[in-house]
């Protein structure tokens, strides 16, 4: 988004009255939270994904850090 873009939405907000300011950083934060829980969701599922390929890595700390540096 082009940063004149970004300014001239942040001129609305402030434009809005306080309540609809503090309704819209409610809903924002509400749709912040489900964005987030989505992306967690689909990380856990892509890793159990993987686990269930055998494509996760099992051994000491010692042996992650030499598979690391291989």
């Amino acid at each position: 988004m082009p940063l004149s873009t970004f300014d001239s939405i942040l001129d609305e907000i402030e434009a809005l009255s306080l309540d609809d300011q503090i309704a819209l950083l409610d809903i924002m934060q509400r749709r912040l939270s489900d964005r987030r829980r989505d992306e967690i969701a689909a990380n856990i599922a892509q890793a159990k994904k993987e686990y269930q390929l055998g494509h996760v890595f099992r051994g000491t700390v010692d042996e992650a850090i030499a598979e690391l540096n291989r």
